[in-house]
Parts: structure tokens; sequence; C-alpha cells
């Protein structure tokens, strides 16, 4: 710290620290350690990201408002308006009375992105805090071990990904699985230490060979080899349904030259050194991914017919690719021209979080509109004058749309990708060249809420349908609740009894309120007509006689709920069976007037149906259906050269969509491979069809519907 800071910033810090120590005198943490140790440790985390010195007191103070009832105007006394709003934006809401644990979490990450989107140092600093308190999670009772671990893994970690601080991300994704699974966790690090010893002949036979091949080109370079995390190896096992030993089979190597132009001379002569894999060459130099990591990935057939993945990169970019947005941010003010590249984009990201937060009310949805965005996979598609926009992978024209200006997105009436008119649920894919047309009288439609992708998009539209159609999407919600209760016998002069409950449980403060999120798409009438009526029959309430005014008993088999599979948030079909039109469904009505959709004949549906037998409803499909849904087969082979191509050929033939393909060894017979698909189609007949044209193809000895 002393290194980088100035005597007068050192002074200042050291302040900080001693004020943190007088406020924090006497409290221990769960490990025995006085609490000043974890203030400290933070602290120090911060000094090797070289973070300045109001960052590096704010990381000293970052506890002293939750724990000892500082206030922020005792701060900014004391230390300045900067560092306190840095206290402030790390601060938990602690004074605040919610609803649920749930709420107040989602208030809780709400305030921080929100402190993070106005000043990057604020999550750095919350970083730092996290990444200690995981390091010394083995104190804490299990069941709160695995709450901080799910909640690092599910939050933390993909913020640390998005914002490049690559070490930070693997550290903490590590701790979090080791205390998520940690008999997974122990199994795999004995299988790798074991397997290290025959793995290292190979890798200095490759390291050798291709030091002195890129000394013989003349290039200055250091190459060495890449380790695997253990959550990496676990996975790719569990995606790819691979054993350890393919996953280790693959080498992995890093090689940092001296400049640009060396990064491509370098992959050249490894190419010419080893026979590269086709398919398997990214350039993330020439289009960086979205949080500024650069390099060359490619894979080349090495030694013993090994798969060998090599990173080129250049000193600057391994230092970014390692560290990040934390590798060189601008504390000062400073014209946005004078930003880097990855500065700009992070820049441009932060400030979608305030524009989310401007058009979102509800913490809980804020929250799951930033998640929609955190997650790193991408496509890269281009504007009609060439510039590269960056979506997450998925993406619709709508949502590239959105990403352009809200009001292109609320003004879209039609979309061209490559020349082509598309539907405006188009999915994107790389390289396609986007072009919107717009309208200024049109306006988003509420079904537009089920296939976008992006969370901005997704709050912009329902921002767009609160304000604008306000007037008529409470008409309209209304309406079609009052509809919903007539068909179960029930009247809206029925709901006061069961109004407070209806309303805590959906998180809303009036009916108006329901009724509109009901009319802009985000909550089925039928659904929230079932929940009155749940509500009604388990109320201890006398006066609840559940007969309408001319004294008829209420229907005791109310209609099934028809869905179509385009209702968004409100319908989630289960992922544990993949429901598909054909299939007899049941649904679970969750408290928050969502559906979960089973198949009736589902392991997992039928054991929750035996804890709540009550909350479970008949459900049916509509007949008009416009969309595919994702299916899971196993197709068992006997293996030959080509099978895979001939079944993947197949499925092509018979118009299924490929969205995953795995294969290893069935456990039960030996000889046999089998090959795991996922695949969209129409229906069961479709369905059928697929798998009786499958069983055409020589070697294919079983094919099963994946239920599990």
């Amino acid at each position: 710290m002393a290194e980088y800071l100035t005597p007068s910033e050192l002074k200042k810090v050291k302040e900080a620290y001693r004020f943190s120590d007088e406020m924090h005198l006497g409290q221990m943490r769960k490990s025995g350690e006085p609490y000043i140790s974890h203030p400290l440790a933070v602290a120090e985390i911060c000094a090797d990201w070289k973070l300045d010195a109001q960052a590096m007191m704010a990381a000293l103070l970052h506890d002293v408002i939750e724990d000892q009832g500082v206030t922020k105007e005792e701060l900014i006394e004391r230390f300045g308006a900067p560092v306190a709003a840095l206290v402030d934006g790390l601060s938990k809401l602690d004074k605040i009375e919610f609803q649920s644990q749930i709420e107040a979490q989602a208030e809780n990450f709400r305030k921080m992105l929100l402190a993070m989107a106005r000043d990057v140092r604020v999550i750095l600093v919350k970083l730092a805090d996290r990444l200690h308190n995981m390091r010394t999670l083995g104190s804490m009772p299990p069941d709160k071990k695995r709450r901080i671990a799910s909640e690092t893994m599910e939050v933390y970690v993909p913020i640390a990904h998005r914002l490049g601080l690559n070490n930070i991300y693997r550290e903490l994704q590590e701790l979090a699985f080791s205390h998520l699974y940690p008999l997974r966790h122990r199994t795999l690090y004995k299988a790798v230490k074991s397997a290290r010893g025959n793995r290292r002949e190979v890798v200095s036979r490759i390291l050798e060979t291709v030091n002195s091949t890129l000394t013989a080109a003349g290039i200055q370079s250091l190459v060495d080899g890449r380790e695997k995390t253990l959550y990496g190896i676990y996975r790719k096992m569990r995606n790819k349904h691979l054993s350890f030993s393919q996953v280790l089979d693959v080498y992995g190597f890093r090689v940092v030259v001296d400049s640009f132009a060396n990064c491509y001379v370098a992959l050249g002569t490894l190419h010419s050194l080893y026979q590269p894999m086709p398919g398997k060459f990214k350039d993330y130099i020439a289009i960086p991914k979205l949080n500024g990591y650069q390099s060359l990935h490619t894979t080349l057939i090495g030694p013993y017919g090994t798969p060998v993945e090599f990173q080129i990169r250049t000193a600057d970019m391994h230092r970014v690719a390692e560290s990040g947005v934390a590798a060189h941010w601008l504390y000062k003010e400073d014209d946005e021209g004078n930003l880097t590249d990855l500065q700009q984009r992070t820049h441009a990201w932060l400030q979608s979080l305030l524009d989310i937060q401007q058009q979102t009310g509800d913490s809980a949805e804020f929250l799951e509109h930033v998640k929609v965005d955190l997650f790193p996979d991408s496509v890269y598609v281009f504007t009609p004058k060439s510039k590269i926009i960056a979506l997450p992978r998925g993406a619709t024209a709508l949502d590239f749309a959105y990403n352009i200006h809200t009001d292109v997105g609320d003004q879209t009436i039609a979309v061209v990708v490559n020349h082509e008119a598309v539907e405006l649920r188009a999915e994107l894919h790389n390289g396609d060249i986007v072009e919107i047309i717009t309208a200024p009288t049109a306006r988003p439609n509420p079904n537009w809420l089920s296939y976008v992708r992006t969370g901005k998009a997704r709050s912009a539209i329902r921002h767009r349908l609160r304000t604008f159609n306000q007037t008529e999407s409470l008409a309209l919600g209304k309406r079609l609740l009052q509809e919903s209760l007539e068909m179960l016998g029930l009247t809206a002069e029925m709901l006061p009894p069961v109004i407070e409950r209806l309303l805590g449980e959906s998180s809303t403060k009036t009916l108006d309120e329901l009724c509109i999120d009901i009319g802009v798409g985000t909550r089925m009438a039928p659904l929230v007509a079932r929940h009155i009526m749940g509500l009604m029959e388990n109320s201890m309430d006398p006066d609840l006689s559940l007969r309408d005014v001319e004294g008829r008993k209420l229907p005791s088999k109310p209609d099934p709920v028809v869905i179509h599979g385009n209702e968004g948030a409100s319908v989630q079909l289960g992922q544990c069976c993949q429901p598909i039109p054909g299939d007899v469904l049941i649904g679970y009505l969750k408290h928050d007037q969502a559906l979960i959709v089973h198949t009736e004949d589902c392991e997992t549906g039928k054991r929750q149906r035996e804890k709540e037998t009550d909350r479970w409803i008949e459900v049916v499909w509509g007949d008009d259906l416009k969309r595919r849904f994702n299916c899971r087969i196993k197709v068992l082979i006997n293996t030959r050269k080509g099978i895979l191509a001939q079944v993947a050929m197949q499925l092509g033939e018979s118009d299924a969509n490929i969205v995953y393909v795995g294969m290893d060894e069935d456990p039960q017979h030996g000889s046999l491979q089998q090959l795991r698909f996922t695949i969209q189609i129409e229906d069961r007949v479709h369905l059928a069809r697929v798998l009786r044209n499958l069983r055409t193809v020589e070697g294919v000895t079983r094919i099963l519907r994946e239920r599990s």
C-alpha cells in the first residue's frame, strides 16, 4: 500500500483503521478472532488490486454502520462524503422491516448494485469482503455455510466474471463449490492429486516442444500449463456427461507474447507444430468478451493424440484477463472519450443497471432482471453500420432493439436480419446483421414478455405497459379476473375476507396493482382465481361458507387451467420432466400465484404432491401452440465410425432442432455408448416420428425419452 499511496493518503487510511478498531473493540468473529481482523484482511485484498485511499478506508470501515450503529453523517464529518457513500453502499438494510427474508435479500442486492453503478469501487470492496468471508466460512453452522455459498455462486461469482475479475471469480467459485458439495469436492481433489503424477511427462514434453518452436520462430514468449479448477472439472463432467478421465485428458496451456502481432504469428507457429481441431478456434482479440477479456483460443491434437488447448495473449491482455476492470479503473473524473474499451463497456453495463432500476419498482424483480444479464454466454451481432453489439445467448431481435435504445424497442414493428424479414421473437446468432423498423405510433405488446431474454428489455416493456397503458391494463385485468372467478362460482364481493392474505402472498399493495399485473401479462387470471379459491377453502372464518349468492355449492372440480407454453414467468415447465404437448399434465400452484407444470407421471411431482396435496390443480394444453418445446432423449448405440453424424442428420431430417448433445459409456451395458440429446419438437406425435426415424439408423439399439 505504501508503494502507491502518498504519505497524506496513508495517514487517512491509518485514521480509518484506528476508528474501525475502536468501533469493533470487544467484538469477536465466529472463529474466535478479534473482529478487526476481518476489515484488515479485506483492506489487504484491496491493496493487492492497488485500489485508491478512499476505497481502502471504505474497506476498513465497511461494517461500522451495520454492526456498530455509526451514522452516515458521522462518517461524512470524519472521513468525507465519498468514503461515507462507499460505506453506505456496502451496508445492509437491517433497520427496515421486510415481509420476507427473500425480499430483504433482494433489496440488499438492489442497493449494492445501484451503489456499484454509481461507483464501481463499491463492488470491488464487496467482492473482497465476500472473498475473505468465504475463506473463513469453516466456523459457520452447516445451514449458514450452504446459504452463503449458494448466494456467492448465484450472484457474486457472475458479477466477478462480468467485471473480468477472473482470479476472484475462480477462487469464489472453488470455495462455494467446496461448501455446497463438500463430498464431491473432496473426491475430485483426491482424484486430481493422484492423476497429476501421470500427466507430468506429457506436460513437460509439450512445454519443451512449444518453447523451442516459438524461440526458433523468433517469438519472445512465456508458456505455462493451465490447471483446471475442481469446479470447472465438475461442471464439465455434469453438463457434458463426461467421465473424470475424459475431462482430465485435455491439457491446457497459456502463451503470453510480447506484441499484438505476435499473437497471430504464435498461432500460426503452433498450428504448424500440431494439427488443429476443426471448429475449435475463437478470436477474442478481434471481438473481446463483454468483460474485456482478449485472447486467441485454439485446440490442437498433441502428443499421444491428446487434445491440447492454447490461450495466446499479450502481457496487457493477460493483466486484464486476470484482474479485469480492477486492472486499470479510473477513479478520477475523466472524459468518456479517454476511457479504454473495457471501461466504456463496463460503464455502459453499470448505466443499464440504473436504467432497469428506474423502470422497476420491486427489488426482487430488479434482481431477477440483473441476474439474467450476468451470465457470460454471449452472441455478437452487427448494426447496419457495422457496430458490434453483444447480447446474452438466446437473445431475440426485440432484445437487440431495446439494447439500441428503449424508445427504439417500444416503437419496433418489424425486424430485418441478414436482409430478410423475421419475427420479433427470432433468436439471433453470431454475425447476424440486424435492422430495426419502427413506427412512432407503435407501443409494446404484453406478449413480448414471453420471449425477450435481457433484463433491460423485460423491465422496459413492463415499465411502459404499466405507465402508458395503466388504465387499459387495470380494466383488462379486472375483466379477466372477474371472468376467471365466475368460472369457479366466485364473485368479487366474496374477496374482502381473504384480500389481505392474497395481497401479502402476491407482494402487491392493492387489488388494483394485482389486476394491472394480470392486464400486462405478468400474472395469469385463472391462477390468481385458483389461489383465491384455495385461500377461501382453507380459511378458518366460519362466515366463509363457499356458497354463491343463490346458495348453491361451489363446483367441487373446477375446469382445468389451459396453458400454451408462452405465458412467461407466471407458468414454468418443470425441468425434471420437461412436459411437451400431448403429455397429461398436473400443476403446482405456488404461494406467489406462479404455476409449475409437471407431467402426471413425473416422480419429482409425485413426491411434492404427497407433501402439499391441496396446492395441485389440473392443467391442459391449449389448441393453438405456435412454439417448440425442449425434450431430452437418450440413444444407445453400437459405436462405429460416423454414427453420431448419421443420428444428427436423421434428427435434422425429422425437423427436430438439436439444443445439446453429449456422449458417454452406458453404465448398464459396457459395450454400448449412449448419446444424450436435448431437442426441440412440436408435440408427442412429432417426438414419435423422430424416434421412429432414429430406429432406422444402423447401430441404434434403443431410444428412451429421459424424464429425470
